[in-house]
Formats: structure tokens, sequence, C-alpha cells
């Protein structure tokens, strides 16, 4: 699950302008050929300046260089003439990163910790100035970075409200205007005129998060969000993502939950080692990370492309042929309907010697969302030894309980401890038609049965 942060609210800049972050040797000579009717005002690497139309963001590459010195010391020795002093190490957290956020879209940023996510969002914040490239962010930016920061503790929660409202420059009487709003949505009761310092982790992402979201941002951008909070809340809070979408606000967000990445974002991208290693859809970036978490396990996986566009991964061990959908007949099948018995027929082969090779299925819908798994390590069956050479077939039948939309099937083989053989992301496509609009993903098989009630009997159970 993701962490929620916030530098809450670290918002820049305060009215609706273009902002550009540049390193600060771009800065001085861009002041030395700007005009005064192009005014720009250099504030932590950004510019500003003009209102803008429309909300976007465009990271033009970016890159980040830390130092790292032995001793503080080093850094004072290394700016005198001739004195002895140890070099200090580079570390570059971003390199040569390229992104761009449409009006009104959601760009989800995923990878392992130590891959830059962080340090992409705080440059794009303003909060750090890159080394090299500039960030482009038309439009108010609302930012929450890290839990509770912009709090001041010894403020209530009613005070720390109207204090973020001053650093955005949004006037007394709107604030008071929209407090109720924040209010309701944080749901933290009389809590609010308590001092912060006395919140749970959980009641500071309330506030947090109600606050940004009501100070009409046109661009909003979230570290680790929804993580903290209970399911309750962490509902409403995508339900709230959702709307903001609608109302076409930019949103960038860093998440772990790759389920919610998949679910509300337009596109993804997988950060490894300070660069953008995936870009693209949701579905596709998160199957590439998942692949390369599996071949760093020590398993000795690879990671290939298939034709589809999707990825496969495993370490060889045993390899799928066929992966097949079909019907009670056994006739293969790419449509379906609610309620009619349906076979997923998988067959490999061992290349190496195998133990108890776990073969495993699971369909996912269009957003790429995990709906159904399982394998024959969970139904209890023991393919037992598999000499290499040998071909396996399994198949799992089951009724088809889904809702009407299209959906995709991955195949695996996989260990008893989990590492993958052969794991076959999307393998196939299918859809489930129906005539009834049923909501949700599962389409149960449903009894209904009524009667009316005669009011004597009605008054009898409630005295």
């Amino acid at each position: 699950m993701p962490r929620f942060g916030g530098r809450m609210p670290r918002i820049g800049p305060a009215s609706s302008k273009e902002t550009l972050c540049l390193t600060r040797s771009e800065a001085a000579s861009r002041r030395s050929h700007s005009s005064s009717n192009a005014k720009l005002d250099y504030r932590h690497g950004c510019y500003t300046r003009g209102r803008a139309a429309v909300a976007m963001l465009h990271v033009q590459n970016v890159s980040k260089l830390y130092r790292l010195y032995r001793r503080p010391s080093d850094r004072l020795t290394e700016l005198i003439p001739f004195v002895k002093h140890h070099p200090p190490s580079e570390f570059w957290a971003l390199r040569d990163v390229n992104l761009t956020v449409e009006p009104g879209e959601v760009l989800g940023v995923i990878g392992p910790n130590g891959s830059g996510k962080r340090t992409l969002v705080q440059i794009v914040s303003g909060i750090l100035a890159p080394t090299r490239g500039r960030v482009i962010a038309r439009g108010r930016i609302a930012a929450l970075l890290e839990l509770g920061a912009g709090f001041n503790p010894e403020f209530s929660g009613h005070e720390n409200v109207f204090l973020n409202g001053e650093i955005l420059g949004i006037p007394r009487r709107e604030m008071e205007r929209i407090f109720p709003d924040i209010a309701r949505f944080a749901e933290i009761g009389s809590f609010m005129e308590r001092p912060v310092k006395e919140y749970s982790s959980g009641m500071y992402v309330r506030l947090a998060f109600s606050t940004a979201i009501h100070v009409d941002p046109e661009i909003l951008i979230v570290d680790e969000a929804l993580a903290v909070g209970d399911a309750i809340f962490a509902n409403r809070c995508v339900k709230k993502f959702e709307e903001l979408k609608q109302r076409k606000v930019t949103v960038l967000f860093v998440s772990h939950d790759l389920g919610l990445v998949k679910r509300l974002s337009d596109r993804a991208a997988l950060m490894l080692d300070g660069r953008v290693a995936a870009y693209g859809s949701p579905s596709e970036v998160v199957n590439r990370y998942v692949g390369l978490v599996l071949e760093r396990q020590g398993k000795g996986e690879t990671v290939e492309a298939t034709p589809g566009g999707t990825f496969r991964h495993g370490d060889g061990a045993s390899r799928v042929l066929e992966a097949d959908l079909r019907d009670s007949r056994g006739a293969s099948v790419r449509g379906l309907e609610p309620g009619a018995p349906v076979t997923i027929y998988v067959r490999a082969r061992a290349m190496k010697p195998l133990e108890n090779p776990v073969v495993g299925v699971l369909i996912r819908n269009r957003l790429g969302i995990d709906v159904f798994g399982t394998n024959t390590r969970i139904e209890g069956v023991d393919l037992g030894s598999v000499a290499p050479g040998e071909v396996f077939e399994v198949e799992f039948t089951f009724d088809c309980l889904l809702t009407r939309q299209d959906y995709t099937l991955t195949v695996a083989t996989q260990y008893a401890e989990g590492y993958s053989q052969d794991w076959l992301d999307d393998a196939l496509s299918f859809t489930v038609a129906d005539s009834r609009d049923v909501a949700g993903l599962a389409n149960f098989k449903t009894h209904v049965a009524w009667r009316k009630v005669e009011q004597a009997e009605y008054e009898h159970s409630n005295p």
C-alpha cells in the first residue's frame, strides 16, 4: 500500500501562472535577456509568468545530482585552494527524465524505493531545483509530499486550514466559504479545534487531503496517497480523484498500490535508478514492473516483450505453449455469457526437471484490475514430477460469474514458493456479453423474493 504524504500544502505559485523550473545558470541567462514586457521572477529554480489557459506539466530532460561528502568538513576544505581534501562522490537521483501530463490527465508514477520518485515530485513542486533540465507547470499547483509537513503542530486543524489558505493567496472570505466542505470531507469532528500535534497519522491525512482538493488546484501532485486512511476514507478519496478527472484537473501521483495506479491513471511511468524505464498504459507499465520485481528476486529470470505488447518473464524452467478459453463443448471461444461454464486450458513443457510445478491463471478487467486468480496449489492439485521435455496440460473449469465488459487472461507456471518459471501477461482477451446492466465485476445468480407486509403484522413486529 502507498503512503500518503503532504507537503501540506507546498503550493506554488499562489496564482494561476506558468512555472518553469530551471537550473541557476539557465535562470541567470534568462534574466539577462528578458525584457520589461516579459518580466520573469526566479524562485527556487522556477520562473512564473502570465496566466495560462490550461493546466499542464512538462518535465524536460530533468536531472538531479547530489554530492556525497565523507565528512561535513570536506564541504569547507573543498573551497580552500591548496588544501588537501577528499573529493565527493556523485549520486544522480534523476537522469534525463522526460514526462508530459496533459490537461485533465492522471499520471501514475511507480517504482521501487530509491528509484527517484520522491525527488521527481519535489522538483515538479518547486521544492528542489534541478541540476539540469526544466519543468514547465501551468496552473496552480497543490502538492502533498510529506505527512504533516506544512502544519504548525501547535495550531489547531481549523487554524492550519486558514494558514494554508494564506500561503495559497486565497482570500479569507473564500476560505470561510469552503471551510465547511473541508471539515465535512475530513470528518475529524471536534479534533478540528484541537492542536495538530494531537492528531493521528490518519487524521493528518484526512485534513491534508481535504484541504488540498478544496482549494481548487489546477495541478495536484500527491506522493504515496491513501495508505494511512481507513478503507472508507480511501474509497472517498478515489471517488474524489475521479471527480477531479472530470473537472480536468491534472494529477501526478506516486504510489506503491499498483491496483490503484491501474484504476485511476490514464498513463503510468516506471522509475528505475533515476530514469523512466517504461511509459505508457497503466496495465502494461504495471506488468513490466511486476516482471522486473520478480527478476530481481534472485531466480535468474528474464523479461521479454510479447507480440501483443505485454510482457512475459520467468527463469525458463518451463514454457507455456498454449493458453485457451473453451466452452462446455471444448470449442475455443472469446465471447462468454454470464452463468455459462467455461474452461481455461493451459499447456506447458518442462525445460528442466520439475517437482510439483504450479500452474496459475489470472483474470483482469479492461483497467488491469485483478478480478479472479487461482492456481493448482490453491486448488490442492499436485502435478508430481515432470521430466525435461515432457508436456503437461491443466484445465480450470468454472461458471462465468463476470459482468458485461472486456477482460484479459494471464497464465503462468511457477515454483511452489511463487517464483515464476514462465509468466505470460494478457495471453488472450475475451468479452462477457449480457443484456442486463449489472454493477461491479461479479454477476451472481440471484433469486429475489418479496411480499407486502400487512399493517397489523408490521405494528406487532415493531411495537
